[in-house]
């Protein structure tokens, strides 16, 4: 990277991901927040003002974000002008969220999203970057569909899988082939605190709108290949999910249960899961978490409130591998849901990305 930082945008800055975005980017050394913007509602207003109440993180709101003046999301022609990429984490429908991004990709600007809305897009490369890399070709199809030279949109997967995806991946040779998997996903996920939502003290609620589903189909899209100027989902393993909400500020925990075609030993596992390493370790990228993953041997470890921040919340955690009766194996993972899984994966994505040259300065 050169001396020079690129100039980012935050659109929907003001929401809990859109906080997190704007917490991570202080001080980063390759991206400067230069623009926040947010709905009709916020737009006019500084950004200290504009989420006083409502800021939901332990940390200050930076002092070089808290004095920007807050712009419409939906004026693309004048955002695009002023930055050279942006992090989308818009509250709005999925239609609505599909079209602002198009237009963003469209005004060649790039766009690195927290949003579903192009997650099942055959050309939108939907990444964990440790994983599927090599998916970021696709932009060259996506380029040609939308007209762009140098736009395009980029998006990371849903919150709910990205501990277990994590630690099945280094595993893959042996064939997984059928997962079960129950999740336990903290209340930030829904964008909410405590405070906010004192309905969730002293309870569990047995279901999260879509998480199943995105649990179960995300990951085909992750492991499929490059074919055509598509990403084609891959078939197996097949994945069955629950997802339950608890009281817990930050954090997913995920109980997971595997079978193989070909059964590893424990050690195997234990090995390919300490020597694993991504493209974003090798590039030694400044989000990149060394290591990713993290084995305890202690049977109450990961948990959440004390190994949730691992590798400053970009690394999983993971523990009580164990024979299972009615699958090969049986395991817990725990991520940040609101670093890895939104902000801080879509961060590390958007430096491979830059790291590859898909991004770049205007």
């Amino acid at each position: 990277m050169s001396q020079k930082k690129l100039k980012v945008g935050v659109l929907g800055a003001t929401g809990m991901v859109g906080q997190r975005f704007v917490a991570l980017l202080e001080n980063h050394p390759w991206f400067e927040v230069t623009l926040v913007a947010a709905s009709a509602n916020s737009a006019g207003q500084k950004y200290a003002d504009a989420v006083k109440g409502r800021w939901a993180l332990k940390s200050q709101i930076p002092a070089g974000t808290a004095g920007l003046t807050v712009k419409n999301a939906s004026d693309v022609a004048a955002i695009s002008d002023a930055v050279d990429f942006v992090f989308c984490a818009v509250d709005m429908t999925k239609e609505e969220t599909a079209k602002l991004e198009e237009d963003y990709a469209k005004r060649e600007t790039p766009v690195v999203s927290n949003n579903s809305a192009h997650r099942g897009t055959p050309d939108v490369p939907m990444m964990i970057p440790e994983i599927n890399p090599d998916h970021a070709q696709v932009i060259e199809a996506q380029r040609k569909r939308l007209g762009a030279k140098r736009g395009f949109i980029a998006v990371k997967p849903n919150c709910s899988l990205q501990s277990y995806v994590p630690a099945i991946h280094p595993l893959m040779k042996f064939g997984p082939k059928k997962i079960a998997v129950c999740t336990y996903q903290a209340i930030s996920g829904a964008g909410k605190t405590f405070e906010s939502w004192p309905e969730m003290v002293d309870n569990v609620i047995p279901f999260i709108k879509g998480e199943e589903e995105k649990s179960e189909k995300e990951p085909m899209k992750i492991w499929g290949r490059l074919e055509g100027g598509k990403i084609v989902a891959a078939q197996d393993p097949v994945i069955t999910a629950q997802c339950l909400r608890v009281p817990v500020s930050d954090g997913h925990m995920a109980a997971v249960f595997v079978q193989f075609e070909r059964k590893p030993s424990r050690e195997d596992v234990l090995e390919l899961w300490k020597s694993f390493s991504g493209k974003p370790q090798k590039l030694g990228l400044p989000s990149a978490p060394k290591p990713f993953l993290t084995y305890f041997e202690e049977d109450s470890r990961p948990q959440t409130r004390l190994d949730r921040d691992a590798g400053n919340g970009q690394a999983v955690t993971i523990g009580r591998l164990r024979p299972d009766a009615l699958f090969d194996y049986r395991f817990v993972a725990l991520s940040h849901n609101t670093v890895r899984g939104a902000a801080g994966g879509a961060v590390l994505t958007a430096e491979l990305l830059t790291a590859d040259g898909w991004i770049q300065a205007k």
